[in-house]
Parts: C-alpha cells; sequence; structure tokens
C-alpha cells in the first residue's frame, strides 16, 4: 500500500512504549504519569497514542489543549482521566463536567462559574489549579493578594479539587537554576495554601519532559511527558547519555518525475536556483501544503537510496525538486525520506528544524492531516 502514496508518515508503537518505560524508570514507584497528546499528539495521532496507552495502570491520564481535543478522546471511548492543560469557554462547561474532563483554573471568577454549572448538574466538576511560578502565562501569581482569592475557590460547592500545577520555563536548559527557583516557589506556595485552607491537595505535579528526565526534585505525584514521549528532545541542551529516547515518526514519499536538464537552468518558483551543470532534477510530490517547510528552499536535503539530495529552489505548495545526478540507480517511484533513517543515513526531526529555522515540536506538530499515518 505504501508504495502506490504520494506521502505517509510512519508511527512506531513499540518505541512509544519503549520511551514511556525510559522516563517511568526516572521516577518513584509512586508517581504517576500523564501522556501529553496535545495538537493531535505532537502529531503523532491523538486518538491512537490514547488507545496505546488506555490501559496503563501507572497513567492517570491524557492532557490536551482543548475541550475540542478532550471531547474528540471521549467520543472515541477513552474513558482515563483527561486534563485541559488550557482555557475552555464557558459553553463548553456543562459537556466537560458530565464527561468528567478536568479543567485548568486559574482566577476564582471561572471557578465561581464551573461550580453553578455543576450545581445546576447535580454533579462534581473536577479541577486543577494553575500556578504562574515564572512563565509569565495564565495562571494565578504567586502573591498574597493572589493567594486571597485562590483560597476562596476551596470554599466553592461543587468542586473536586483534585491538583495543582505549574510549568517551567526553562527547564530543558543546562543550568536548571531558573527551574529551580520556579520548583522553590511552587512548593512555597502549595505549603502555604494547605495551610491556609486545612487541605490536601491530592495531586501535584510540575515536571515536563525536560523536568522528568534532570529535575529529580519536580518529581511528584505526577508528571506530565510530552514530546519525550515521541522520541524527540526538549532541546539541543539536554544530556542525551543519561536517557535513550526513539523517535516514533518517519517520514517518507516517492519520486514521481525524473528530468535531466543543461547547465543554467533555473528551477522552481523565482527561478532562485540555477543548475551548474548538466544535473538530473527528481520531483517530489509533498510540499509546504503538507507541513514539509518552504524554509528548506535550496537547503534542505532528503534521502534517496542512502544518498543525500539537496533540494533545488523553492519548495512548492505540492512539490519540490531534488538533486540525484550523483546517486546511482535512481528511478521513479523509489523511496525518498524525509525525516527518518534510510540505510546507514537519518534526517532527524532536530536536523530538520535547524535547517528550517523551526524546532522539532513545530516541526512534527505542522505534518497536517493530508498526510496519512500509519501505524506499525
Amino acid at each position: 500500500m505504501k508504495e502506490h502514496m504520494r506521502t505517509y508518515v510512519t508511527i512506531d508503537t513499540q518505541a512509544l512504549l519503549e520511551n514511556m518505560n525510559a522516563m517511568r524508570a526516572k521516577l518513584k514507584p509512586e508517581t504517576k504519569m500523564t501522556a501529553v497528546i496535545k495538537a493531535d499528539g505532537y502529531g503523532h495521532g491523538a486518538v491512537f497514542i490514547a488507545k496505546q496507552l488506555e490501559q496503563d495502570l501507572m497513567l492517570y491520564g491524557f492532557a490536551v489543549a482543548t475541550a475540542e481535543e478532550a471531547f474528540e478522546l471521549r467520543d472515541q471511548h477513552i474513558q482515563k482521566p483527561i486534563l485541559i492543560l488550557g482555557y475552555t469557554f464557558e459553553e463548553a462547561y456543562d459537556q466537560m463536567i458530565r464527561q468528567q474532563i478536568r479543567m485548568t483554573v486559574f482566577n476564582l471568577e471561572t471557578a465561581k462559574i464551573i461550580s453553578e454549572h455543576a450545581g445546576a448538574l447535580s454533579q462534581k466538576a473536577y479541577i486543577h489549579i494553575k500556578l504562574d511560578t515564572g512563565m509569565g502565562r495564565i495562571g494565578f501569581a504567586c502573591t498574597d493578594e493572589a493567594l486571597n482569592d485562590l483560597i476562596k475557590i476551596f470554599e466553592l460547592p461543587n468542586l473536586i479539587i483534585e491538583g495543582i500545577f505549574t510549568h517551567f520555563a526553562r527547564a530543558d536548559e543546562k543550568n536548571k537554576e531558573c527551574a529551580r527557583k520556579q520548583l522553590e516557589i511552587y512548593q512555597k506556595t502549595v505549603v502555604r495554601i494547605e495551610q491556609l485552607t486545612q487541605q490536601i491537595i491530592p495531586m501535584k505535579h510540575c515536571s515536563n519532559s525536560a523536568a522528568i528526565m534532570e529535575l529529580k526534585d519536580a518529581n511528584m505525584d505526577m508528571v506530565r511527558a510530552g514530546i519525550s514521549m515521541y522520541g524527540l528532545w526538549p532541546s539541543e541542551e539536554m544530556e542525551r547519555q543519561n536517557i535513550t529516547l526513539k523517535p516514533l515518526l518517519e517520514w517518507k514519499s516517492h519520486i514521481v518525475y525524473i528530468k535531466e536538464v543543461e547547465a543554467d537552468t533555473p528551477i522552481s518558483y523565482g527561478g532562485t536556483y540555477l543548475t551548474k551543470r548538466k544535473t538530473r532534477i527528481a520531483t517530489i510530490p509533498v510540499g509546504y501544503g503538507d507541513g514539509y517547510p518552504r524554509s528548506l528552499s535550496n537547503k534542505g536535503y532528503v534521502l534517496i537510496n542512502g544518498k543525500q539530495a539537496p533540494i533545488l529552489g523553492r519548495v512548492c505548495m505540492d512539490q519540490f525538486m531534488v538533486d540525484v545526478t550523483d546517486i546511482d540507480h535512481v528511478k521513479e517511484l523509489d523511496e525518498v525520506t524525509l525525516i527518518g533513517t534510510d540505510h546507514d543515513q537519518c534526517i532527524t526531526a532536530e536536523e530538520l528544524g535547524d535547517l528550517s529555522g523551526r524546532f522539532n515540536y513545530e516541526l512534527v506538530c505542522c505534518i497536517n492531516k493530508r498526510v496519512p499515518r500509519i501505524y506499525i
């Protein structure tokens, strides 16, 4: 089937399980994991990933960014808890309460409205409180004024305060000073909240992928595994000898046309590349309409028969051209590797991100839905 596909992505399910186990080895036995599958599982397929992990007893559940992402998982019969990490509009509250989807709360007014909706439904709403300890994004500030509002949430009816969390801004840096400062602020604030309210918050969680691997003190009741679950690195500053990660995703295509042109032939829109010799040009049926970066024009490359084939000219919406002059035995319908391994050569998402001026998170998230995912 793959031989007849314009382009496709393969997802290695065994690598997913191995990455989860590698991260779990960094944790205390009682620490739960949450699989972050927002943005369609970072482009890997949220529903499929969730179904693969649903029966994992040490998995708390899943984290997403939007109500719509959570509803899709419930529609596909995912039963584990789902936490929405970002803002949700009031119109979605009733459905989230009915489906026991966890909401993030970062101001008192939102908590009051959720409480009212839950009361009207004669149900309880699960919430996680978000603290801003240094990200500068959503979250209660860790100030006296903000805490005066925050502790009032504990007095509201119809709410189950299941967790309290923050998010590290710089845990993926070699120098962990800023991350440790955030952790200190978080810990002191939580202690104060529990003292003021005389209540224990069951689930305290701070760690993202970088902290799971390199900030042991931040691994509390729960951790949130995101980019590393997919075998990708949070940043180039991470100590890679500390853990083995296997990329899940490979991106492939095929040559659909080969022709030979003379020297000084312009290639693609704008004629930004002129051939320097008699050149064999292969056309690849992939473009920025699929999420392949246009910024790779004239500087990226693909792998064909285990050799690098440089991109010539601009990447188009649905096609781009490469130089196969120096690659032996190339023919139409030969496999092309955009991300992944071909013989002893490899193009990683990190490398492609560097070449295109993006980074690995963005690159895989941008592979759009017209590119089929094949799970192996």
